[in-house]
């Protein structure tokens, strides 16, 4: 049987989780967040005392001790981290910043990419992340650029945070997400950038439900 294949790329904050996962519900697709899979390796190594910028070495070292699973529940999707629930945990502002820094790791990188293209071989998946179109999925046969202005994104992370009772501050979020956008677009193992066959999707100025249509109408257009 041949499994349909979506792949979103974009920034962080532009929203790339939360549509993915509603038009994965609507269409009948299996979610997959790749990027909580880069958080979990950063939360491992901030639980460890790793050093992520300057002693990238001591991660690599433990690589085989990061055991990431993600399992899907009436709830929705969890991830663990060796045996452990830390889907809530995994969302934290520090863990966001490390999950861009552990991105840059090609040993990492590697690790995670296989375990997610064995993911898209046994489902219909809608998958997103920094580099699915052009690396991880390359023969997906949907392919979406997911962005929108920075301003825009910081204020959804913001209200996002202040939904669930956390203190935060819209420009620190700011200045967080241009640092990862940098980090994102600039290593050197599989930039952020838009694939040459992906549909670039801007939802600055669309709401929630409109991007979730839109991407659900490209995908209705290869069934």
């Amino acid at each position: 049987m041949d499994y349909i294949s979506v792949a979103v790329d974009g920034p962080a904050g532009a929203g790339k989780s939360s549509v993915s996962k509603a038009a994965a519900k609507d269409m009948g697709f299996t979610y997959i967040d790749t990027g909580a899979m880069y958080r979990a390796a950063a939360l491992f190594a901030i639980e460890n005392g790793i050093d992520i910028k300057n002693n990238r070495k001591n991660l690599v070292s433990r690589l085989d001790e990061i055991k990431i699973d993600i399992k899907y529940e009436d709830d929705g999707q969890h991830v663990f981290l060796c045996g452990t629930d830390v889907s809530e945990h995994i969302r934290r502002e520090d863990v966001s910043v490390g999950a861009s820094d552990v991105a840059t790791i090609p040993e990492v990188r590697e690790k995670l990419v296989q375990l997610q293209r064995n993911m898209a071989k046994s489902a219909n998946v809608i998958m997103d992340g920094r580099d699915i179109c052009e690396h991880v999925l390359p023969d997906a046969q949907v392919k979406i650029f997911l962005t929108a202005s920075v301003e825009s994104r910081a204020k959804r992370r913001y209200d996002e945070l202040k939904d669930k009772g956390l203190s935060c501050d819209i420009e620190k979020i700011k200045s967080d997400m241009l640092y990862r956008d940098k980090n994102d677009s600039t290593r050197e193992v599989s930039p952020l950038r838009q694939a040459n066959d992906a549909v670039l999707l801007d939802t600055t100025e669309l709401s929630f439900y409109e991007a979730v249509e839109k991407v659900k109408e490209l995908i209705r257009n290869v069934l």
